[in-house]
C-alpha cells in the first residue's frame, strides 16, 4: 500500500503543538513546527518571551497528575500530586526531548499569515521573511493568551492589570498595603485572591462575582480529589450530572457557605473553581466577598448590591479570547469565542485545516490534546475520512447539545466538553467510522503537492 505523505505546518510549540508533532513524527509525516518563542512549553513557559504565558510564580497545577499524564509518557513518580509550573515545564522538555520533536521546531520564528491556496494547501509567511508552501495546517496556538476584559460603565483611576500579566506581589505592580479587587472566580482568580490576602502583605482583599462557581476541593482523604472524578462514556451525561449535583453537598463546594453570591447556575453547568484555600480566607475575614461590579467612578467601584469601596488597584481575571492572528478575520474568526468545529478539530469546507487543544476539557487538556493527535496522525497519512459537510454540521449541533447544551451562555463555556466522553467517542467510534468510510470509498486527504512517497508506517508508541 502506497500512501501520500502531506507536508504540514504546525503553528504553535505548546502541549497541543507537541502531541500533534510527536503523532505525525511516528506517522512518518513530514511536518515543521512554528514557535514565536525561544522555547517549548507555552503557556507553561513561566516568563515566556513571546508573552503567551499566563503562568504566575507561585502557580501549581489545579488538576492532579494523575489526570494530567499523557498516556504514553507518564509524569516521574518522584512529582507530587499538584507539581509547580517549573515542573510541568520539564515534564514538557522531557517529552519533546524523548521523541526528538525538537529537531523540527523553529524557534523565534512566528507565523505571520497563513493565506488558503485556491489549489488547496496553505502559502504560509513566516517571522524572518519566509514564504513557504505545505498541504496541511495545524493550528496549536493556544487559548489562553489574549486577555478578555471586563466591560463595565465609568472609569477606574486607580491601577488596573489583567491576570495573564500577574507574576507575584511585585510584579509588575507593587501590590502591598493597597485595597485590591479581584474580579472573576476561576482558578487564577482563586489563586491571585488567596497570595494577596494574606496577613503578611497588608492588603485589604475584595473578591467579585458575576456569575459566582462551585468551589471543589484540590484533597478528599488526603488524596487528590480528581482521582475519584470519572464520567462514563455508557450513560447519558445528563445523568450522572444529576448525581453529580446530588453528590456536591458533601464537598463543600457550595459558595454561598463561604458568602459569596449564590451562582445563578446548578453543580457542572459552568467550570467549577479547585481551590483548598479560597474557602479558609474567606471564613478567615481576610477577603471581603461581593457581587457583580455595577460600575466605576474614580477609585470607587458600586456593586450592584448597593454598596460601594474604594480601591487602588483592579486585577481582572476574567478570562481569554480565541484569537488568530495569522489568519484574515474575514476568513476565519472566533467572535465571541464560538467557532465551529467538528469534534473540536475540523472545520467543514476545509479538510487541509486541523484545529488542537481549541476546548475548556474536563478535567484537563492534557490527555484531550493526545486523543486528537490520534486522529490528526490517522488524517494526515490516509488511514481516516471525514464525513461531508453536511453530516459534520449535523455533528457538530449534536456535539454541542452533548456537552454545551446545558451549561452558561459565556464565552468561557462555548468550548467545554467531558474528556471522558470524547476520548470514547474518537477511539471506540470516530477513527473506525473514518476507516469504514475510507474501505467504502471516500476519499481521505488529498494533499495538494505532495507525491507518493514510501509507505506510511502504523505509529510507533514509544514511551
Amino acid at each position: 500500500m502506497t500512501s501520500t505523505r502531506p507536508t504540514t505546518a504546525i503553528i504553535g510549540a505548546g502541549i497541543s503543538g507537541l502531541t500533534a508533532a510527536k503523532m505525525l513524527e511516528d506517522y512518518g509525516i513530514p511536518y515543521t513546527v512554528f514557535e514565536s518563542s525561544d522555547r517549548v512549553g507555552g503557556n507553561w513557559a513561566f516568563g515566556n518571551p513571546n508573552g503567551h504565558s499566563s503562568a504566575y510564580r507561585s502557580l501549581h497545577i489545579d488538576t492532579s497528575k494523575h489526570q494530567l499524564s499523557f498516556r504514553d509518557f507518564p509524569m516521574p513518580e518522584e512529582y507530587p500530586d499538584f507539581p509547580h509550573h517549573t515542573q510541568i515545564k520539564q515534564y514538557l522538555d522531557s517529552y519533546a526531548d524523548a521523541f526528538g520533536l525538537r529537531e523540527r521546531i523553529e524557534f523565534r520564528n512566528a507565523v505571520v499569515r497563513a493565506e488558503h491556496r485556491a489549489d488547496g494547501g496553505w502559502q504560509i509567511e513566516d517571522q524572518v521573511g519566509s514564504t513557504r508552501s505545505f498541504d496541511l495546517l495545524v493550528v496549536a496556538n493556544g487559548h489562553h493568551w489574549d486577555p478578555r476584559m471586563a466591560d463595565f460603565p465609568g472609569e477606574f483611576t486607580g491601577e488596573t492589570i489583567h491576570s495573564h500579566a500577574y507574576i507575584d506581589p511585585w510584579t509588575p505592580l507593587h501590590l502591598m498595603d493597597k485595597r485590591i479587587l479581584v474580579v472573576g472566580l476561576g482558578n487564577s482568580a482563586a489563586d491571585i485572591t488567596v497570595e494577596l490576602s494574606q496577613k503578611a502583605m497588608r492588603n485589604e482583599v475584595t473578591l467579585s462575582t458575576r456569575s459566582s462557581a462551585w468551589i471543589v476541593p484540590k484533597l478528599m482523604y488526603g488524596k487528590a480529589a480528581d482521582m475519584n472524578y470519572r464520567t462514563s462514556p455508557h450513560l447519558p451525561l445528563s445523568w450522572q450530572r444529576k448525581v453529580a449535583q446530588w453528590g456536591q453537598r458533601f464537598t463543600a463546594s457550595d459558595p454561598t457557605l463561604y458568602g459569596l453570591p449564590a451562582p445563578n447556575h446548578k453543580f457542572f453547568e459552568a467550570h467549577p473553581t479547585q481551590s483548598g484555600e479560597l474557602p479558609l480566607r474567606l471564613k478567615s475575614g481576610d477577603v471581603t466577598p461581593k457581587g457583580n461590579v455595577a460600575r466605576l467612578d474614580g477609585e470607587t467601584v458600586h456593586f450592584e448590591d448597593g454598596t460601594r469601596a474604594d480601591f487602588d488597584v483592579i486585577i481582572y481575571a476574567t478570562g481569554y479570547n480565541i484569537t488568530f492572528p495569522f489568519f484574515d478575520p474575514a476568513f476565519i474568526s472566533a467572535p465571541g469565542n464560538d467557532i465551529r468545529l467538528f469534534k473540536r478539530m475540523f472545520k467543514p469546507g476545509l479538510e487541509d485545516l486541523v484545529f488542537m487543544g481549541f476546548a475548556q476539557a474536563t478535567p484537563t487538556l492534557f490527555p484531550f490534546v493526545e486523543a486528537q493527535a490520534r486522529l490528526l496522525g490517522a488524517y494526515a497519512a490516509g488511514r481516516y475520512a471525514l464525513p461531508g459537510d453536511a453530516e459534520m454540521e449535523r455533528v457538530i449541533d449534536a456535539d454541542r447539545e452533548r456537552y454545551t447544551g446545558h451549561v452558561l451562555d459565556r464565552p468561557r463555556h462555548t468550548q467545554q466538553l467531558d474528556y471522558f466522553v470524547y476520548e470514547h467517542d474518537l477511539r471506540a467510534k470516530e477513527l473506525p467510522a473514518g476507516r469504514a468510510r475510507l474501505a467504502a470509498g471516500s476519499p481521505g486527504f488529498a494533499p495538494a503537492t505532495a507525491p507518493v512517497t514510501a509507505p506510511v508506517t502504523a505509529p510507533v508508541i514509544r514511551a
